[in-house]
């Protein structure tokens, strides 16, 4: 598959405002989550944690799907591939771990957090605010980086495909065999 031009430009717009939003979202959360874990105002952890939950519960999860399909729609849809070259593998596993880690750890993090706060305790573990939105921006940055990078070279795949290709499709087996005739 082979996107258009014109669908390839809306795709990867769609996933640099997409990426740089969820990006955006982890430092708003890390700055929120610094507030609670250090502040000594009850008021101003509850407003913090609150704060959190709102973006936990309506700003992530959208953003990291819409992160992962549109990225995986680019790398199908052009050259680049999704296994083809090792910054690309990189980043579709990256995403996917951090967006399953943002249902399965930051959520239920940021839910105790809420549920206790609300219930007139301090912050049980301020791990629960802050670890969460620490890997997500360090994976964030370390995505961005390699994105314009593009370390690394191709993979195996993508070194054979390349072969395949600069041989005219076709791969060694049949020159051979067409030499031969």
């Amino acid at each position: 598959m082979k996107l258009s031009r014109p669908a390839r430009r809306v795709s990867l717009i769609v996933h640099v405002v997409a990426s740089a939003g969820w990006l955006g979202l982890s430092l708003g959360l890390l700055a929120l989550g610094a507030t609670a874990a250090t502040t000594a105002s009850a008021v101003t952890v509850e407003a913090s944690v609150r704060g959190m939950k709102l973006f936990a519960d309506w700003l992530l999860l959208p953003l990291a799907f819409l992160t992962l399909s549109s990225g995986v729609v680019l790398a199908l849809g052009t050259p680049w591939g999704l296994a083809r070259h090792r910054w690309v593998y990189t980043k579709f596993w990256l995403t996917l771990a951090t967006a399953t880690a943002t249902v399965f750890a930051l959520r239920p993090g940021v839910n105790s957090a809420v549920a206790a706060v609300a219930a007139g305790e301090s912050l049980p573990d301020a791990g629960d605010v802050l670890f969460g939105p620490v890997v997500s921006l360090s994976a964030y940055v370390f995505m961005t980086v390699i994105s314009l990078l593009k370390p690394w070279g191709p993979t195996r795949r993508g070194r054979r495909l390349r072969a395949a290709a600069g041989s005219g499709g076709r791969d060694h087996r049949t020159r051979t065999r067409t030499a031969g005739v």
